[in-house]
């Protein structure tokens, strides 16, 4: 029987072939190319920042999932692929800014919520993973936003300071933000996901 006229289109189709329903997302229809494809062309800060390059999503997981790891020495595998995945729902629903996402309200939540469950699933993480873990990879995050308003979203240092905190200068040393084409973006964020599954 066709889908009533009346209800919207809740799935989008993945290059993969998958159908993924938005609201009711299942592990099955998930596969880790499509994740890498759609995050290395999902632009952080709305694209407003300076270079040749959008800086992605798939990247900035990639420098997140570093720093988690220097905050954490020998954190377990499958909390740095949980660092790696941490922005991951948004390969389908974007990359929304926090004011935007204040204004849309719970239901952004909520939906982002259902997608990371799935995902972690997927590869094998427990579907919520320890509050204790989710923070030190909210530690991560800001340091990596502090680092991209600074080095190229045109935000001072004083400014950044008072949005994300002061983060350690020894956090940073040697990491600076890259910009390359989506192609390399997408093969090294497929990379580091196959590197970190491979030591589950």
């Amino acid at each position: 029987m066709p889908p009533s006229r009346s209800q919207p289109r809740a799935w989008q189709r993945m290059l993969s072939g998958r159908r993924l329903d938005l609201l009711d997302p299942t592990p099955v229809d998930i596969e880790i190319e499509d994740i890498a494809h759609g995050l290395a062309f999902v632009a952080r800060w709305n694209g407003q920042t300076r270079g040749d390059y959008a800086y992605s999503v798939a990247e900035h997981s990639l420098l997140v999932e570093e720093l988690f790891r220097r905050l954490t020495p020998g954190a377990p595998v499958k909390w740095q692929l949980a660092a790696l995945l941490h922005d991951a729902p948004e390969y389908v629903i974007g990359d929304m800014i926090s004011p935007v996402k204040a204004a849309v309200g719970p239901g952004y939540g909520a939906l982002d919520d259902r997608l990371t469950a799935a995902i972690h699933l997927r590869f094998g993480l427990p579907a919520q993973i320890p509050a204790t873990v989710k923070k030190q990879i909210k530690r991560a995050d800001r340091i990596s936003a502090w680092m991209e308003a600074t080095q190229i979203a045109g935000f001072a240092p004083a400014e950044a300071d008072r949005f994300f905190g002061h983060p350690d200068p020894a956090l940073m040393e040697n990491l600076t933000i890259l910009l390359r084409p989506p192609v390399e973006t997408r093969a090294a964020f497929t990379a580091r996901h196959a590197d970190l599954m491979a030591r589950l």
